[in-house]
């Protein structure tokens, strides 16, 4: 892809479970950004699932991703995304990560096939 991409939390965990739609993904990395709110999502997950931290930190750190802080402007980006994505119940990492995808231009990507209802202005793929 010649676009930045994002990845949503739900992507990441794709490509690291090499679950239906984890191709897609793969094909954006190196390079990919997530938000630091999208990665604790992930880190989350995968600690609910058993995976002990030092597995969680090396599996995250083999992929190389520009991990970007949620900064003020991202806070308020995140926060202006309230009203446009209310209708679909759209959670506050989902809004980080299209936030985030707003501010650098980007292509996002998420398995969260309702996501394509959204029009703001960037392109929204569902990997599955």
């Amino acid at each position: 892809m010649s676009k930045a991409t994002v990845l949503d939390a739900s992507a990441l965990l794709a490509l690291l479970g090499s679950e239906p739609g984890s191709e897609v993904v793969a094909e954006t990395i190196p390079g990919s950004a997530i938000s630091t709110v999208n990665l604790s999502e992930v880190v989350s997950k995968l600690t609910e699932r058993g995976v002990p931290e030092q597995a969680v930190r090396a599996a995250l750190g083999e992929i190389e991703l520009e991990i970007h802080p949620f900064s003020e402007d991202l806070a308020y980006r995140t926060g202006f995304l309230r009203l446009a994505t209310r209708s679909l119940g759209l959670s506050l990492g989902d809004r980080a990560c299209l936030a985030l995808g707003l501010q650098l231009e980007a292509t996002v990507l998420t398995t969260d096939r309702n996501w394509r209802e959204l029009d703001l202005g960037i392109e929204i793929r569902a990997i599955r």
